[in-house]
């Protein structure tokens, strides 16, 4: 796949996308495989040296991925299932793609400490006929190195069709289901958290897949087995809920201010506040949090198209609008890949590949569940 190099970062010149229906998960695995398998392979070579510069040895890295997938098959056989499809679709091993489920995890347990991560607002907008709705936005920041490893998505089968963004070969990050629950996911750090449970990445799946509402999102997610760490912020048109996820509890996060809620990467409950891996996070998380605060009681949003201006940032702010050094080294090259927006009362997700900056000047897809 050519990679356009223009500024800030190169990028592939065809983003791709996948669609999958198909009521039986192993078989919706197997279609999500053949159409991800010649990208597969670039991802797994880009994690490969990913887990090796944490310190990880391969024997580890595969040691972790069966233990994941052995959770998932205990919980969610069906979840388990797909896993396996993508592996058969791809003509790689099982293992392989429940690393990549389970990278956050398995990641976590490295040596390697990195810079930044993503930023969320979700905002409670008023409506032309007098009501309300809620509408989110979110950057996804990762290594660069993925830089062509992700994809557009929409799956078909489970209670529910949802659209989104992911990584190749893993199952859910970012999305909006056909009960028109949205999802916004950061990665947080907790000293407790290990392989064992199911992984966050698992769990976006599993809640776009069968929540009807962000209630019913809770209630799934407090009936898992979690040993590590996240949060989600999950919002349809009349509710919106704030968590963190923890090997000690999921906990609810009020709101930053009336009818907005905010995340960067850092704990915002006390209890898993108390151990948290500050080192890898702050000061970053606490700064983009800070900035974003005070710009949001500066200039409120009050229409869906300002969301995404509140993510972009310059020289000398904090760096929400996520740009790398690309004379950096491996592993030290973070980007704002994605900017997604989601607005569940339509049940669309509005995918922009590039940086908050790039808004109108890169290509946006537009996907409906």
């Amino acid at each position: 796949m050519r990679l356009v190099t223009s500024a800030p970062y190169p990028r592939p010149d065809h983003r791709p996308h996948v669609s999958a229906d198909a009521a039986d998960p192993r078989l919706r695995g197997r279609i999500r495989g053949r159409q991800l398998a010649d990208g597969l392979h670039g991802t797994l070579d880009a994690y490969d040296r990913l887990f090796t510069l944490a310190g990880l040895r391969p024997a580890t890295v595969r040691d972790d991925a069966d233990r994941a997938l052995d959770a998932i098959g205990a919980f969610r056989p069906a979840l388990c299932e797909q896993i396996e499809g993508i592996a058969e679709g791809a003509a790689i091993e099982p293992w392989q793609v429940a690393a990549l489920n389970a990278r956050t995890e398995i990641l976590a347990r490295g040596s390697a400490v990195p810079p930044g991560e993503c930023s969320t607002i979700v905002r409670r907008l008023r409506t032309a006929d007098g009501g309300s709705t809620h509408v989110g936005v979110q950057t996804w920041d990762w290594h660069v190195e993925l830089s062509s490893s992700w994809h557009t998505l929409e799956s078909a089968g489970g209670a529910h069709r949802y659209v989104g963004i992911t990584e190749h070969g893993i199952l859910a990050k970012i999305g909006v289901n056909s009960a028109g629950l949205a999802l916004h996911f950061n990665i947080l750090g907790h000293r407790d958290d290990r392989v064992g449970g199911i992984p966050v990445h698992v769990l976006a799946a599993l809640v776009l897949e069968e929540a009807g509402s962000a209630e019913h999102a809770r209630e799934i997610l407090r009936e898992a087995p979690l040993t590590s760490s996240g949060s989600f912020t999950l919002f349809d048109a009349h509710s919106a809920l704030l968590l963190d996820l923890s090997p000690v509890g999921v906990f609810e996060v009020p709101e930053v201010a009336e009818g907005t809620h905010l995340r960067t990467n850092h704990f915002l409950t006390d209890v898993p506040a108390r151990h948290e891996k500050t080192l890898l996070y702050q000061p970053d998380s606490g700064e983009r949090y800070a900035f974003l605060r005070d710009r949001l009681a500066r200039n409120p949003v009050e229409r869906a198209g300002e969301l995404i201006q509140r993510l972009v940032t310059g020289p000398g702010e904090p760096p929400v609008t996520c740009v790398p050094d690309m004379d950096g080294p491996t592993g030290g090259r973070w980007a704002s890949l994605a900017t997604v927006v989601l607005d569940p009362a339509s049940r669309t997700a509005q995918v922009l590949d590039g940086t908050p900056a790039e808004h109108t000047t890169r290509p946006w897809r537009s996907l409906h569940a």
